[in-house]
């Protein structure tokens, strides 16, 4: 079985809908990536063009960091 791409594997945590693989995968990032992570979470909610189903997940990962502190 083929390893998973690690970038593809992060944002399957990401969105994942799932508060405690959201916060683990967020967890270990630079300051820099957390902030890359959020304003790409942000935008996939606010800018047209994403799939329903995108838009709600990036929206269910903004509220499981902003739990998070």
């Amino acid at each position: 079985m083929p390893m998973a791409d690690p970038i593809e594997a992060f944002w399957e945590e990401i969105l994942s809908r799932q508060l405690e693989r959201i916060q683990k995968a967020f967890a270990p990032l630079s300051p820099e990536e957390k902030f890359a992570v959020l304003k790409h979470l942000k935008g996939m909610v606010s800018e047209p063009g994403w799939h329903h189903e995108q838009v709600v997940s990036a929206s269910q990962a903004l509220n499981a960091l902003k739990e998070e502190g």
